[in-house]
């Protein structure tokens, strides 16, 4: 890295670090012990209101450990829109907005571990995507929505030998053909009920189409995943009491932002190493009420591995 101030530095940070793409969302995240029916008024314990989206929380993460990535992301003209403008100004994100008629919304009820959504989605897009110039960029990583964004710059970023990663949170209308461009791809477990595969069968699926590294996130079970050599590893989630889960939405994409940033940052450290930082960030998640709140700093995720002992304890390496 050029030292800050130098003009080696100031041409460094013009060029795009990193390209992430997906579809936005402003998250309202409330904790109440009753849904009302029929015309009865409650009043929630807690609140949260966030940026939201897989890939654009990712983003959020990536940016808040200290590399600022640009996003194409959807962005309409109303209020929510403005409102997630401002807060990727305050990250210093790059935004490159594909337009649409109406922002956006997810309601996001966390409850024992678990989190109910609805959802209200505007994804028909009025222009065509933006066409970027990749120069500097070193990752590329999608959620799989913009589709035809999506596997156009992962087959720009394969033929520039730039890293490709696929957050896999359910079935897109491409995502078979979208993998053949993938390095990294870490499906959920949603993706393996909807193609009807089990874990291990995943992995298989993923090995065949051609991805590097591959995996399937668990939630409270876990990681397993393969290598570069195929070997199916598995890496458990850190034993955290259930008294301090609060709220699970958006804990994968942390995870993905921050191994993301963490192959960014120190590309010659393993996978395994990766993921290890990338669990440590969304456990620290995990604990607060949206994402905001959730974002780790580097100083976060520290503690997090200072507190579990990561790589002392021998039950947390595969």
């Amino acid at each position: 890295m050029a030292p800050a101030g130098t003009t080696l530095q100031r041409v460094m940070d013009n060029f795009m670090q990193a390209l992430f793409i997906g579809q936005t969302y402003i998250d309202v995240t409330f904790i109440t012990d009753h849904m009302p029916t029929g015309d009865e008024k409650h009043v929630a314990s807690a609140y949260a209101v966030s940026f939201g989206g897989n890939a654009v929380t990712a983003a959020f993460c990536c940016a808040k450990l200290g590399i600022v990535p640009d996003l194409i992301a959807t962005v309409a003209n109303d209020w929510l829109g403005r409102m997630f403008q401002d807060m990727s100004a305050k990250y210093g994100i790059s935004i490159h907005p594909r337009k649409v008629n109406s922002s956006s919304l997810s309601f996001i009820m966390p409850k024992d571990g678990k989190r109910a959504i609805v959802r209200c989605r505007d994804d028909e897009h009025i222009h065509p995507f933006p066409l970027l110039n990749l120069k500097g960029c070193r990752a590329l990583h999608v959620d799989g929505h913009q589709p035809d964004a999506a596997i156009h710059y992962a087959k720009l970023c394969r033929e520039d030998g730039i890293l490709t990663s696929l957050d896999g949170g359910g079935l897109r209308t491409n995502t078979h053909e979208l993998l053949e461009f993938i390095d990294v791809a870490i499906v959920a477990e949603r993706l393996c009920e909807q193609m009807d595969l089990t874990p291990e069968k995943m992995l298989d699926y993923l090995k065949g189409r051609g991805c590097r590294v591959g995996g399937v996130t668990q939630g409270e079970k876990g990681l397993i995943w393969y290598d570069e050599t195929g070997a199916v590893r598995t890496m458990p989630a850190l034993p955290i009491a259930r008294e301090r889960v609060l709220d699970t939405n958006g804990a994968g994409d942390v995870f993905h932002g921050a191994y993301v940033f963490s192959y960014l940052n120190n590309p010659g450290k393993s996978w395994h190493d990766h993921f290890e930082f990338a669990r440590a960030a969304s456990t620290f998640k995990i604990q607060r009420l949206g994402n905001e709140a959730g974002l780790p700093t580097l100083a976060d995720i520290e503690n997090v591995k200072q507190e579990f002992q990561i790589g002392r304890k021998k039950e947390f390496w595969d």
